[in-house]
C-alpha cells in the first residue's frame, strides 16, 4: 500500500509539472539537460521501481495491452499527451516484464544485453530509428516517452529503451541480482548518452548500451559466478 500510494503520489506530481512546465520561462540547453538527466527521467522512472512488485504478476499482458489502448485514446481522441505520455511509460514497462517470462536462465537476459546495443546503434545511425527521426518526427513522437522542460520542449526516448530497462530491471529481481544498483546504474547510462549527445551535438546518440551496461557493470561479478557454476534460476 505504501509503494502504491507513493505510485500514485508521484505520478501526480509529474502529471502537474507536464502540465505546468509549457507555461514557465525557457531554460538554456545545459540547464535543461541536466534536469532531464537528474530530475525528470529519474522521478519517472522511480514510478516503474514503484511498480516492481508487480514484476511477476498473471496480468502484465491484458494490463499493458488496456495501457495500450488508453494511450492511443488519449493521443487520438481527446488530444491528452501528458495521459498517453504515462500510459506508454507503464504499458511498456508491464510489457516488459511480460517478455522476461519467456527467458527461461539468466544467460538468455546476459546474450541480450550484449546483443541490443549493437542493433540500436546500428537503428540509429544508419537504420529505421535514423529515418524515423529525420523524415517522420511524428512518427517517432508517438513511439517515444517525453521529458518535458520549462518553456515546452522535451527530450524523447524510444519505447524499445523503456521495455528494455523494463526487462533488466525485473531480470535483476528474478534472478537474484542488485536490483538497486541495477536501476540506478541504468539512470546513469541514459543520464550520460544525454550529456553526451548534447556535448558532441550529434542528433541522439543510441540508449540501449547505456541501458545494458548499467545492467551489467553492477552485476558483473554475480554473472561471472553465474556462468561459471549454472545454478537453477526461477
Amino acid at each position: 500500500m505504501v509503494r502504491a500510494a507513493a505510485l500514485l503520489a508521484l505520478l501526480g506530481a509529474l502529471v502537474g509539472w507536464y502540465e505546468s512546465a509549457p507555461n514557465i520561462g525557457g531554460v538554456s540547453l545545459w540547464h535543461a539537460i541536466v534536469l532531464i538527466a537528474f530530475v525528470l527521467m529519474p522521478a519517472s522512472f522511480l514510478l516503474v521501481w514503484l511498480a516492481l512488485p508487480l514484476w511477476s504478476s498473471r496480468l502484465l499482458f491484458p494490463a499493458g495491452v488496456v495501457l495500450v489502448a488508453l494511450a492511443v485514446f488519449f493521443e487520438k481522441v481527446v488530444d491528452f499527451a501528458i495521459g498517453a505520455n504515462f500510459c506508454k511509460l507503464g504499458a511498456l514497462t508491464l510489457l516488459g516484464w511480460w517478455f522476461l517470462t519467456f527467458f527461461e536462465a539468466l544467460s538468455w537476459v546476459m546474450l541480450v544485453a550484449l546483443l541490443i546495443p549493437w542493433v540500436d546503434a546500428y537503428s540509429v545511425w544508419r537504420g529505421p530509428t535514423k529515418k524515423i527521426t529525420e523524415g517522420h518526427a511524428h512518427v517517432f513522437s508517438a513511439l517515444s516517452v517525453a521529458f518535458v522542460v520549462p518553456g515546452g520542449g522535451a527530450a524523447r526516448l524510444g519505447l524499445p529503451d523503456v521495455l528494455f530497462f523494463a526487462v533488466f530491471l525485473g531480470a535483476s529481481v528474478r534472478f537474484g541480482l542488485r536490483p538497486v544498483w541495477t536501476f540506478l546504474g541504468m539512470l546513469v547510462g541514459l543520464g550520460l548518452t544525454m550529456i553526451l549527445a548534447t556535448w558532441w551535438n550529434v542528433n541522439g546518440l543510441p540508449a540501449l548500451p547505456g541501458i545494458s551496461l548499467g545492467f551489467l557493470l553492477p552485476n558483473a561479478d554475480l554473472l561471472r559466478q553465474r556462468l561459471r557454476r549454472p545454478a537453477l534460476e526461477h
